[in-house]
């Protein structure tokens, strides 16, 4: 499968909100909106992430779009961000969309955070260079109640 990223184009959106209301990939994601079914908050999410100066891309499989990614924050905190339909997991496109997203963005140290038990989410930041820099607990919203997570960073070339 070819994968490729490009700008999110408004014809994305209805794709990303219905990829974001799998019950699985909500819970495997565990750090989601409180309510990820609200299509009005969506919508404002959405328009302020393309309104800034965040790098924010469309994760195309074949030409279909599968997923996104993004690069946001603060300059020197940075943070990667993925979500892929849940019927691609497993089949290397969350990596190579990350490298891909990690060639456009030469910026370093870039972070990443995952709940501690997603070890799909975890080896594929592994695979693209980043290594476990912290542990934390956070409030998962998909799971109801505080989780374990790890924080990821990455300071140098893509792997």
């Amino acid at each position: 499968m070819h994968i490729a990223l490009r700008e999110v184009h408004d014809s994305d959106l209805p794709v990303f909100f219905r990829q974001m209301n799998d019950p699985e990939s909500l819970r495997m994601a565990a750090f989601t909106p409180r309510d990820p079914a609200d299509r009005d908050a969506f919508e404002a999410h959405w328009r302020k992430i393309r309104a800034s100066s965040d790098v924010v891309r469309t994760i195309l499989g074949d030409g279909d779009v599968i997923g996104s990614a993004a690069v946001y924050g603060e300059p020197g905190e940075r943070e990667v961000t993925y979500w892929v339909d849940r019927a691609y997991w497993g089949r290397g496109v969350a990596t190579a969309a990350l490298r891909a997203l990690l060639a456009e963005v030469p910026d370093r140290p870039l972070y990443a955070r995952a709940a501690a038990d997603n070890a799909g989410s975890r080896r594929v930041l592994e695979k693209c260079g980043f290594v476990t820099s912290a542990h934390a607990r956070g409030f998962a919203a998909a799971r109801g109640e505080e989780i374990d997570e790890v924080v990821l960073h990455l300071a140098g070339p893509v792997r």
